[in-house]
């Protein structure tokens, strides 16, 4: 095959930056997929267990935060986008939580079902000196099956009426099952909005005619069972083809991402990170920022740019956090000012 052609992208202004947020906060964006509750147990440790060989972590503040497919609508919510949830939460007082902090977060709850006999999926992290010292999950992650099903199904539907953008997070907890990602994506089709995939293994290969697949390195590599060349311009067409998807967008942590677009045409976005702190939650960051930027009417190249640049904030966060629309103009433009030092400069 052809190499494909390489493309570096150029910088956005900063009136396409404004005008971009600008129309994000009007945009409707719906999201689908597992909804988890991410509780942080904070601490000091000074001592290892006597009764085994592991550090003594005394707590000294606790603190939950909404995680999955809630991040990103919480994400969304930041931009000053509506925001409509789909997903389910267990008959239990984690999912009580995650009703307790949606509402903190300004979101709406009617489309998150309640499954009576499965566990809200949780995630519980013990930091200590400012390093995560153990992480307990608490899920179920059989597919939603049966009545549940199309419950869940007849309230992705309903959300899905008026929205510009359709966001599929799959942190495979059961919560997107091929029957329904089949019907909201039918749905997306046929009104002609774009759909952005955040996806795991487990369905890897159900999402044809995505807007935008959005997996990292890993995943990538792991559901095609080989290592990829992101330097072979020819290999990642042939993913794209192969995933049958319009755009492909490979998250590669402090290396930035690689965009892959439909035309063939592959550009590399680098890391604008100016530390990293914690990448907890990156990955729904991106996902929130891409998807509700095409809903405003973004090219995919600049909804990546804007993603990228929301990434970059993120990360310098502790924990799974949201970025505001100011903090990404901040960045951007410190960005532009170090692109116009180097131009000036005649370094580029």
């Amino acid at each position: 095959m052809r190499p494909s052609p390489r493309h570096s992208p150029a910088p956005l202004t900063r009136d396409r930056v404004l005008q971009l947020i600008h129309r994000m906060k009007s945009s409707r964006v719906v999201v689908v997929g597992d909804i988890m509750l991410d509780r942080y147990l904070i601490g000091d440790t000074e001592r290892l267990s006597p009764e085994a060989p592991v550090p003594v972590v005394t707590v000294r503040e606790r603190h939950a935060a909404l995680g999955g497919a809630a991040n990103v609508a919480a994400n969304v919510v930041t931009l000053g986008a509506r925001c409509l949830l789909v997903g389910a939460v267990g008959d239990d007082a984690d999912g009580a939580s995650i009703r307790q902090e949606l509402a903190v977060a300004r979101l709406e709850d009617r489309h998150v079902l309640t499954i009576a006999g499965r566990p809200t999926t949780s995630k519980t992290r013990i930091i200590a000196r400012s390093q995560q010292i153990v992480r307990i999950d608490e899920e179920v992650d059989t597919l939603v099956e049966g009545p549940d099903l199309t419950r869940l199904t007849a309230a992705a539907r309903e959300a899905l009426a008026d929205a510009d953008a359709l966001l599929l997070e799959d942190y495979n907890k059961g919560a997107l099952p091929p029957g329904l990602i089949m019907a909201v994506m039918e749905v997306a089709k046929r009104r002609g909005i774009p759909i952005v995939v955040d996806p795991k293994y487990r369905q890897f290969f159900e999402y044809s005619g995505a807007t935008v697949f959005k997996p990292n390195r890993r995943e990538l590599e792991s559901a095609l069972g080989a290592a990829v060349d992101l330097q072979d311009g020819g290999a990642l067409p042939e993913v794209l083809t192969r995933l049958k998807v319009d755009n492909l967008l490979v998250t590669l942590g402090s290396e930035g991402m690689v965009l892959v677009t439909k035309d063939g045409t592959l550009t590399k976005i680098p890391s604008i990170a100016r530390r990293i702190y914690d990448v907890s939650g990156a990955g729904d960051t991106v996902t929130a920022w891409l998807g509700t930027a095409l809903a405003a009417g973004a090219s995919v190249r600049e909804a990546a740019q804007v993603a990228n640049y929301a990434a970059g904030v993120e990360v310098g966060k502790p924990g799974v956090a949201t970025v505001s629309p100011e903090e990404v103009l901040a960045v951007h433009e410190e960005r532009f000012d170090q692109i116009g030092k180097l131009r000036r400069g005649g370094l580029i």
